[in-house]
């Protein structure tokens, strides 16, 4: 049976998180540049994009660039720049074509101008789009999110906005994603197990999936076998199975 024909629509995730990993080590394997790893890690990106919108799930995370990334080597860092800056001027038209609305989280005070404006135009362009929300992750970072979202809360309890407790309601109306449901599946690609720093206050209910596949070979049929995965678990947020049949 061919995979996407498994899949239920009633259990879709609504919101899906993918942390981009293996493009450097891709690369290496053909004796490439870094960077080479990385431009053909944008195919990746078209297909799993296209695919959840033709599923109809609401909202794609991916990690782009996290604000440990700066670390990396000054040429791979310029060109990784560059490499976004073009390829959301290449994708707008079938970002549009496709309803497909753009967001941002992370820092992106810190970006090149060259960068943060082909992101902010492109932002701007899709907005009244009504399909799944593309949501990247650009020097993010969860701990610079939570502290972040310390500050302001310090800085509105100063000024006496908020004379209340600090719920995870609120303190989550300042993060980078309010308004945006936590994912429900967190896919992981390169065969390396752990979160990097990426949305760990979202992640706390999340289903996990790791694979061995590199970025760049990450395809629609990867992308399937994720949400069929997810779909075979038991979701009990704390209760028992019990409970949850007779729920």
């Amino acid at each position: 049976m061919d995979l996407k024909s498994k899949i239920v629509q009633q259990n879709l995730p609504q919101h899906i998180a993918i942390i981009m990993d293996g493009n450097g080590r891709w690369a290496k394997q053909s004796g490439q540049p870094r960077l080479f790893g990385h431009s053909n890690g944008v195919r990746a990106v078209r297909e799993v994009t296209e695919a959840s919108a033709e599923l109809g799930i609401k909202y794609l995370t991916l990690y782009a660039f996290s604000t440990e990334n700066w670390n990396r080597p000054e040429m791979e860092v310029m060109g990784l720049m560059s490499l976004l800056v073009d390829t959301v001027g290449k994708e707008l038209d079938t970002l549009l074509k496709n309803n497909v609305r753009l967001r941002s989280i992370g820092d992106l005070s810190k970006l090149p101008n060259s960068t943060k404006d082909a992101l902010e135009r492109a932002i701007l362009k899709t907005k009244d789009n009504t399909g799944l929300t593309l949501i990247l992750a650009l020097n993010y970072s969860s701990r610079w999110e939570i502290l972040d979202a310390v500050n302001k809360i310090s800085k509105d309890i100063r000024n006496g906005f908020l004379p209340g407790d600090i719920n995870e309601s609120v303190f989550s109306n300042y993060l980078s994603t309010v308004g945006i449901p936590d994912p429900e599946l967190l896919i992981r690609t390169s065969g390396e197990l752990r979160i990097s720093n990426f949305l760990l206050w979202q992640l706390a209910y999340t289903e996990l999936y790791f694979t061995d596949t590199f970025w760049p070979d990450f395809s629609r049929q990867h992308f399937y076998e994720a949400i069929d995965s997810y779909q075979s678990r038991e979701r009990r947020f704390g209760k028992t199975s019990e409970q949850l049949e007779t729920s």
